[in-house]
């Protein structure tokens, strides 16, 4: 479910009662662990945190006109969604995350390639997804990106 707001705080707005508090504590778990270089902004219809033009000129090789993706935050029918471009790319995060999630929920792992899924609202693991939003720094991050992308193009 896209949003059409066109900021983080008509975002927020805009929540159903039942998903604003979780929402807002994800937000804040992940702009006090946002690393230097990565801003939020509106991405894709969703809160978006990515590393803007001014750190990164070339911007995102989809549509260059778009800083470069890092995560996004969404209220979706169904779940709430935080999808995590480096969990996607770099399979040590990966293993770290999915091993630190079984450690510390409860219910099971719900994932696809970027997106982790949270459906159960009592249940959320608030400091790991501050945790991962830190695992790399903007550097890194553009270091990944355009390794990916040089590789896809051999």
């Amino acid at each position: 479910m896209q949003s059409k707001a066109t900021s983080p705080q008509q975002y927020l707005d805009e929540l159903p009662e039942d998903r604003k508090e979780p929402i807002l504590k994800l937000r804040q778990q992940i702009l006090d662990n946002l690393p230097k270089g990565m801003e939020e902004q509106m991405s894709y219809g969703m809160l978006g945190y990515v590393i803007p033009h001014s750190v990164y000129p070339a911007g995102y090789h989809c549509d260059t006109s778009l800083p470069l993706p890092f995560m996004n935050l969404a209220s979706q029918k169904n779940f709430i969604g935080v999808y995590s471009m480096v969990i996607y790319a770099k399979q040590e995060i990966y293993d770290w995350f999915t091993s630190a999630y079984a450690k510390r929920c409860k219910y099971k792992l719900d994932m696809g390639k970027s997106c982790i899924r949270l459906k159960k609202m009592n249940d959320i693991p608030f400091e790991l997804i501050g945790e991962l939003t830190a695992k790399i720094s903007a550097e890194e991050w553009i270091e990944i990106y355009e390794n990916a992308i040089k590789n896809r193009k051999k």
